[in-house]
């Protein structure tokens, strides 16, 4: 088990470039687990140093799919903080002098290789079995070869000049790992045309931030020795507490076969769940189990609960495949768990989208909404399904219309003669009052006992006729709150 030994500041650093996707939702999601499990801080800031590729509209989705997710920071972008500004693209004057003062001190060096020479020497060293990583050819250069190189014309990139040693670190999530010092060559930090890379921005905001611990993709695993090699340096110019992060890499996300899971998959797409009728509880949930568990014969939680037990030792190194339908199945779980107000207020809006219900509800559309929730709280997968199941009620007697797939297999010429039985057993002449229960013992006495069918077969067209599907809230019910009036009036309407 691990335990911190100093208080936890964890972050969430996201690029806007596309659409948020699940593998970095996972990501913030274990972040701020790991945070609020201990009692820490979670900063949430904003990587967009590349001009080409970021933008503003992404910037702002990725605040709102945060929001929607509920998964709240304590500094950040949007609601700022001591260590701000939290865009990398505001705060360029501070990635430049971090740079000039790991040359001034040692730790970086100016470097004049053209492409091609780069590229010619790495041939040569793959040719002669060796590391292709750079060789440090212009770690020393002196005033006067620079002097020269800059005369040519040519601009320098900035490399850190890695120390000759092994680097070997504790992964929270994969145990000890080592990176032989062959393999890990100065790296490029700032380009020849002054853009500092991921490569320094990252570990410089981490320690400026005061980032305890570090969680993230998998990818970026070989890049760990690098920042802790940064993190030495900062130490002796002064940037930053002067102590290393700990480090822990997630899992893949694997889609179908066996591919990571990318932006490009349908499934990878934060943007389609809230469309679609995702809880958020429901899809953070879903994504705790794509590398974590909270116990070996549970599958369903709250966020609360993950919180309270979360570690980060518990979770899985090996790649989790993502399984929509398990998801749903997920989901379907978070929605029976909300209070029928709760469901309410949640199903409002996608009756909105709809246009089933006004921008300003109607009293008598709250109404309606209300009391037919109860009919579906058990029956949805997403909240969209709630929508189609409870159309019939709110949709305008003139627009009404029955869908052909369920006329064609239900309202053949006996189906109709089903109907025709029902709606004489619902004339208001054979019925005490117009209830669930009075409506209930009016059909099964015509339909099943009078023309002795199954329910399934009793009940069936009388569904479709009146609600325009076979797939409805239960039948009594439903004519219950449709009304007299209007339930033989659709009755009529199949029969003419």
């Amino acid at each position: 088990m691990h335990e911190p030994t100093r208080p936890v500041v964890a972050r969430f650093c996201p690029s806007p470039t596309g659409n948020p996707h699940v593998g970095m939702a996972r990501t913030a999601l274990f972040s701020w687990a790991f945070a609020r499990h201990h009692g820490g801080k979670f900063v949430f800031r904003v990587e967009d140093t590349d001009a080409s590729r970021d933008s503003e509209d992404s910037y702002q989705l990725l605040i709102d799919v945060m929001r929607w997710l509920g998964l709240d920071w304590d500094e950040g972008v949007d609601i700022g903080g001591p260590h701000g500004p939290y865009r990398q693209s505001e705060r360029m004057d501070i990635y430049a002098d971090v740079a000039r003062r790991l040359v001034e001190g040692g730790f970086a060096y100016k470097a004049y290789d053209s492409a091609d020479e780069l590229e010619g020497r790495r041939n040569a060293a793959r040719a002669a079995g060796k590391p292709s990583g750079y060789d440090g050819l212009h770690r020393d250069l002196t005033p006067e070869q620079q002097a020269d190189f800059e005369a040519e014309g040519r601009e320098p990139v900035i490399r850190f000049k890695m120390p000759a040693k092994d680097w070997t670190f504790t992964d929270l999530v994969r145990g000890d790992i080592t990176f032989g010092a062959e393999n890990v060559q100065d790296f490029v930090i700032v380009r020849a045309n002054g853009q500092p890379l991921y490569t320094l921005t990252n570990p410089t905001d981490d320690a400026m931030m005061g980032i305890t611990h570090v969680l993230r993709g998998e990818d970026l695993l070989s890049s760990t020795p690098r920042q802790i090699a940064l993190y030495e340096a900062f130490a002796e110019i002064g940037v930053g507490g002067g102590f290393t992060p700990e480090f822990g890499h997630l899992p893949f996300v694997m889609g179908n076969g066996s591919a990571k899971l990318s932006k490009r998959d349908p499934e990878s797409n934060l943007l389609d769940y809230k469309p679609k009728g995702f809880l958020p509880e429901g899809l953070l949930n879903y994504m705790a189990l794509l590398g974590w568990s909270i116990a070996d014969d549970r599958d369903v939680f709250t966020l609360e609960e993950m919180v309270e037990v979360f570690q980060i030792g518990r979770v899985n190194p090996n790649p989790a495949r993502f399984d929509l339908k398990k998801c749903e199945a997920i989901n379907a779980d978070h929605i029976r768990m909300l209070s029928v107000d709760d469901l309410q207020q949640r199903l409002l809006p996608f009756f909105q989208a709809a246009n089933l219900i006004g921008a300003e509800p109607s009293a008598d559309q709250l109404a309606t909404l209300a009391v037919a929730t109860p009919l579906v709280h058990e029956r949805m997968t997403l909240l969209t399904e709630a929508v189609d199941m409870l159309r019939f009620l709110f949709i305008a007697d003139d627009d009404f219309m029955i869908d052909e797939a369920d006329r064609a297999k239900s309202l053949d010429h006996a189906g109709l003669e089903v109907v025709r039985a029902a709606r004489e057993a619902l004339d208001v002449a054979n019925l005490t009052e117009w209830s669930t229960v009075a409506i209930e013992s009016a059909l099964r006495s015509s339909l099943v006992d009078g023309l002795g069918l199954k329910p399934r077969l009793a009940f069936g067209p009388v569904r479709v006729a009146v609600t325009g599907s076979r797939i409805s809230p239960p039948l009594f019910e439903s004519l219950e709150l449709l009304g007299h009036a209007r339930t033989m009036a659709r009755l009529d309407a199949v029969l003419t």
